[in-house]
């Protein structure tokens, strides 16, 4: 192994996570616990759905 290895350093800090992560983009936006709220009750009237209308 050589002592010469190309390596792009590390950041010496978050700060360019932190700019990217507080840009603000045009768009649609949701509430998380509606995002998750939404794929949980879907499963659980199909859950139903298959308990009482299964023959």
């Amino acid at each position: 192994m050589s002592s010469n290895k190309k390596s792009a350093p590390l950041p010496a800090s978050s700060g360019g996570l932190m700019r990217f992560f507080e840009d603000e983009t045009k768009g649609f936006k949701m509430d998380p616990k509606i995002v998750v709220s939404i794929p949980i009750s879907l499963i659980a009237v199909s859950w139903v759905i298959d308990l009482f209308l299964a023959p």
